[in-house]
């Protein structure tokens, strides 16, 4: 369900055009809009995901090499091989670029540099998560309502189960954005410490547990049923390898 002031205001009040009437207006409306506040932490998580990006890839000496050829005879070069050395370094530099976002988006050509980058924009959306004043989706135990409410949002069916009786109380969910897309995530605690498990459909095999350690944080992620999992805490590694056993048993 969408709310009619998402697609009419939503963009403007975040980019704070609106007047100060209007733009107080609409700040009541989205405390009470579950639809709107959550379009609003997308695109601030967006906005700092874009201005923390780094698209820049160094060019390879072989190419600067063929580059510098090109232009340090300048005394000797024509009007007439100006025009072909401008085409000529447009389609270098296109070709760079594509090739920077087939390494990005193609399964096929991610490494472990690729997994330490997830894995890193897991950790950020964990300790986002423990801030005082996070927007927290939905905060409930029963399992039929925070799975009512992810499929509400969500074009995948979400597992959810709650494992108080196994040490891990479900405490609800929210909405991260993670590679430029929502993924639902998933909080347990267990013995006063939040688990944050991250989840998205994914098209690669079932894949099975990999583990890591970032900045004080514990991560184990898998793929199972066409998703990926990765749970992350500051709590024992053993407990976590426990829940992901309970989840992947439950699946």
């Amino acid at each position: 369900m969408r709310c009619d002031f998402a697609d009419s205001l939503l963009h403007s009040y975040f980019d704070t055009e609106l007047s100060s009437v209007d733009a107080a207006e609409f700040g009541r409306h989205v405390q009470e809009c579950p639809v709107c506040g959550s379009e609003l932490v997308r695109l601030d998580l967006l906005r700092d995901r874009l201005q923390l990006a780094q698209l820049y890839e160094p060019a390879p000496p072989s190419l600067r090499r063929k580059i510098n050829a090109q232009i340090r005879p300048k005394a000797q070069t024509t009007l007439r091989s100006q025009p072909l050395l401008w085409h000529w370094l447009a389609a270098a530099t296109a070709l760079l670029l594509v090739s920077i976002v087939l390494w990005r988006m193609s399964p096929g050509l991610r490494n472990d540099d690729y997994q330490a980058e997830l894995a890193a924009e897991i950790v950020d959306a964990h300790l986002r998560s423990l801030q005082p004043g996070d927007v927290t989706g939905i905060a409930s135990n029963d399992e039929r309502a925070v799975k009512g409410w992810f499929d509400s949002k969500l074009k995948f069916a979400l597992p959810v189960h709650d494992f108080a009786n196994q040490g891990f109380a479900l405490k609800g969910g929210r909405l991260e954005l993670l590679e430029g897309r929502s993924v639902a995530a998933l909080v347990y605690e267990r013995n006063g410490r939040l688990i944050n498990v991250f989840v998205w459909p994914t098209q690669g095999p079932d894949k099975s547990a990999r583990s890591g350690f970032q900045r004080g944080f514990q991560w184990v992620d898998w793929r199972q049923n066409k998703m990926e999992f990765c749970a992350v805490s500051d709590t024992n590694p053993a407990d976590l390898e426990q829940l992901r056993q309970l989840i992947h048993s439950n699946t």
